[in-house]
């Protein structure tokens, strides 16, 4: 059997059953939810649990071993009560700064279950619905089809199901669009079937919080503060990233240069905040895990309307269909929702920056248990194969099967460079290009915006050059072949070797990178 999930740019499909939920927008981990508290643990029941707990050290220790991982921290919950908080190795590769329970991470897509909370308490004080229209808080935003528009609802972002195309917009964050600019330019896009189709996006959701947020009278970062961090006493987390750069104990993102983790360029993902930017530790994890738990309670206080919160964890679109013995997979509202290897309710999310965050929590309420990992390098799995390995112990005693096999091929696919030409060898004898002034010049793209080819003197391998986004970026171009250039990129949707070409024809380009969602091409103005 397969699982799937989105992560970055692709679509993944893990083999190895049912029983993978800890995962980033995963898709198939099918079952019902349920937010039910704890059961009551037989004595043997009771005896896995211990023995898990024990075995923390030593499942982290070998991961870390075997990855190259630079820092970690874990915190694991039972009820109202973390029974295990604990930071390992080190915030930045090289040094001897320690990890601690403490320690401030970037959780990246855990932002949305986190968020989540966030929306569902504005629910629960009756100042938003889930199936309030988004048009009614935010006029100003709409989709490419007109009849969705009126329709579309807080929960059909929160849920991925407004036929927005996968990971709509982010890679015009990349190009340096801010987030009201980003929103703006999804009315381009054209749209998959509204309520009848999944397609993870950061920025779909993104606008379902940014429209909560306005409902509420201040921006979102101030109101994840009022409605859920400060409440907990969540006091080391943040929906801003200039908190998060402001932290001492924190953690440095890392990338894979050859065989080892080098510190590596910073992500700021304020633009996508309700979908990516919370930064937090473990033990403040941990505070809110006892909160959905306690079904929006923590410790005897009411955070949460319980009816509110309910939805979010229960099924509201299919990620994928049933097949053999693999049950459907499902969505909630910026959770997954599925069930465990034996077959237990469920409810989880990962998160993953390409510039140096993975991480992954997972509850299955039935245990009355959840863990959180939290880790500083490009995402290799890590966060969730420890959360399959602890869950398996807390229900069979035992690991059940190879985690690592099962996860560590998707994931390190995750990181491969993208572009048809990856790996191609230049033409031995290449047509040669036109004379550069047919290619120099103003091209326009409604969702893209402006491009500039120019030449550039300074660069003698490469003559012509791309000017593209608001910054703007600026991308050296390579003959290949006739009226066919490349380009290198290297960003949070980019890994390092993403080779895209250039293809000149008439008065228009075509940028291979850029037509992800089939609106690569710029036209040249008059």
């Amino acid at each position: 059997m397969n699982t799937t999930w989105k992560q970055g740019r692709r679509t993944v499909v893990v083999g190895g059953g049912l029983a993978a939920c800890g995962l980033l927008g995963l898709s198939s981990c099918g079952g019902g939810g349920s937010t039910r508290g704890a059961g009551l643990a037989t004595s043997a029941d009771e005896a896995k649990i211990q023995n898990a707990l024990a075995q923390l050290d030593g499942l982290v220790a070998t991961l870390m071993k075997d990855t190259g991982v630079p820092g970690m921290a874990v915190a694991v919950v039972r009820g109202d009560r973390a029974v295990h908080a604990k930071g390992y190795g080190t915030r930045v590769a090289g040094t001897n700064a320690p990890v601690d329970a403490d320690t401030v991470f970037q959780l990246a897509s855990v932002s949305k279950s986190i968020g989540a909370t966030v929306v569902a308490r504005q629910v629960g004080m009756g100042i938003v619905g889930w199936d309030t229209a988004v048009r009614q808080l935010l006029p100003w935003f709409e989709l490419s089809d007109p009849a969705v528009n009126p329709r579309l609802t807080i929960g059909d972002l929160y849920a991925h199901r407004s036929g927005l195309p996968d990971h709509a917009g982010d890679r015009l964050e990349d190009m340096g669009f801010d987030q009201r600019q980003v929103l703006e330019r999804l009315r381009h896009l054209p749209l998959d079937a509204f309520r009848g189709s999944y397609h993870y996006t950061n920025f779909g959701l993104t606008a379902a919080g940014v429209a909560v947020a306005s409902a509420s009278g201040t921006d979102w970062a101030t109101l994840s503060e009022q409605a859920i961090y400060a409440p907990l006493g969540m006091s080391r987390t943040s929906s801003r990233f200039t908190d998060f750069e402001a932290r001492s104990n924190r953690v440095v993102g890392h990338v894979k240069s050859g065989s080892a983790y080098v510190p590596g360029p910073v992500r700021m993902p304020d633009a996508q905040a309700p979908a990516a930017s919370v930064s937090s530790s473990v033990n403040d994890v941990a505070r809110w895990l006892s909160m959905m738990l306690g079904q929006g309670m923590f410790q005897g206080r009411r955070i949460v309307d319980a009816a509110a919160l309910q939805p979010a964890v229960s099924p509201q679109a299919q990620t994928s269909p049933a097949s053999g013995e693999r049950p459907a997979g499902h969505y909630g509202y910026g959770f997954n929702v599925g069930t465990s290897t034996a077959g237990l309710p469920s409810f989880s999310h990962s998160g993953a920056f390409l510039l140096g965050a993975g991480t992954a929590f997972m509850v299955v309420p039935a245990t009355g248990i959840g863990i959180v990992a939290l880790t500083n390098a490009t995402p290799v799995g890590v966060p969730e194969i420890l959360g399959q390995q602890f869950f398996d112990l807390v229900q069979f005693g035992a690991v059940q099967r190879d985690w690592t096999q099962i996860f560590g091929p998707p994931f390190a696919a995750m990181s491969a460079p993208e572009g048809s030409l990856v790996g191609a060898a230049r033409p031995a004898q290449p047509a040669p290009p036109r004379d550069l002034s047919a290619y120099v010049g103003s091209y326009r793209n409604a969702y893209h915006g402006p491009l500039q080819v120019v030449r550039q003197a300074s660069d003698p391998s490469s003559a012509l050059a791309l000017l593209l986004g608001p910054a703007p970026l600026r991308l050296p171009l390579t003959h290949w072949d006739g009226d066919t250039f490349t380009f290198a990129l290297s960003n949070e949707n980019a890994a390092p070797g993403t080779v895209s070409k250039a293809s000149f024809a008439g008065d228009r380009v075509t940028l291979e990178y850029y037509d992800h969602e089939k609106q690569g091409t710029f036209v040249r103005e008059a």
